[in-house]
């Protein structure tokens, strides 16, 4: 897990440029920034500013009380000689705190992770009592938009699709049709439903795809993608560019 605060000290010693009353008029004055002196000095604190920011903003969405006025104190002591707790206080302190910080993002991302396993095999049980929906042995589910009448493809061969996919709420999180171009890839080095998936689809067929989450990316997070998410692809098969045959043993 992240450390929040590994930067704390070295922010406490730098940012304790507001320390003093003086730094506190500059700050309620308008300033105009006509040299590299001032821009660099302003960069400084400003860097720093939105850090901390950040982290306060973050430990306060995580349900913790963040006593901002302790913290501007703590800012202009840094500064000085002296300083309400040691160094190694402060370390033991901010070490306490990553901790439940961390203890919390864990209990927040297991909840999260429930609801969603949760949502998606309701989703999957309703889905698959819908007309024309088939449910593989792996619980891969597919139906058919549009067929097709062309080759299919092997695991092994390199495939040229249009797709678009969304989580089970509508969000779409990637679209070749959006990009205005097809997606060219092997089959076999993406995720396990389009593997299987795939395999079904003669070229020029249109393939509706409900996968689940242990078909898709499991328990990652991809950024756009929650961690446990069953996935709804549409796919459409462009062309299918089988693999080359494995060269026969020399004799």
């Amino acid at each position: 897990m992240k450390s929040i605060y590994k930067l704390s000290l070295v922010a406490l010693a730098v940012v304790g440029l507001t320390a003093c009353n003086e730094a506190q008029d500059v700050a309620q004055k308008k300033v105009e920034l006509t040299t590299d002196i001032q821009k660099e000095a302003y960069s400084v604190g400003g860097s720093i500013g939105k850090y901390m920011s950040g982290h306060i903003k973050e430990q306060e969405e995580l349900g913790f009380t963040v006593d901002r006025n302790m913290v501007i104190k703590g800012f202009s002591d840094g500064l000085g000689e002296e300083m309400l707790l040691t160094e190694e206080e402060m370390q033991t302190v901010l070490q306490n705190l990553d901790k439940k910080l961390n203890d919390k993002r864990l209990e927040q991302a297991e909840a999260l992770a429930a609801k969603s396993i949760a949502e998606g095999k309701k989703f999957l049980e309703e889905n698959k009592a819908k007309e024309g929906v088939t449910t593989t042995e792996s619980g891969l589910q597919y139906e058919v938009l549009e067929p097709g009448t062309g080759e299919k493809p092997a695991a092994e061969d390199t495939v040229e699709v249009h797709y678009r996919g969304t989580l089970i709420d509508g969000t779409e999180f990637d679209s070749s049709y959006a990009r205005g171009e097809t997606a060219k890839f092997p089959l076999n080095r993406v995720i396990p439903g389009w593997t299987e998936g795939v395999q079904l689809m003669p070229v020029g067929a249109k393939y509706k795809f409900v996968i689940p989450s242990e078909l898709a990316y499991g328990e990652r997070d991809t950024g756009t993608i929650p961690a446990n998410s069953t996935l709804v692809f549409e796919v459409e098969l462009v062309s299918v560019e089988k693999a080359p045959a494995p060269a026969a043993d020399a004799k």
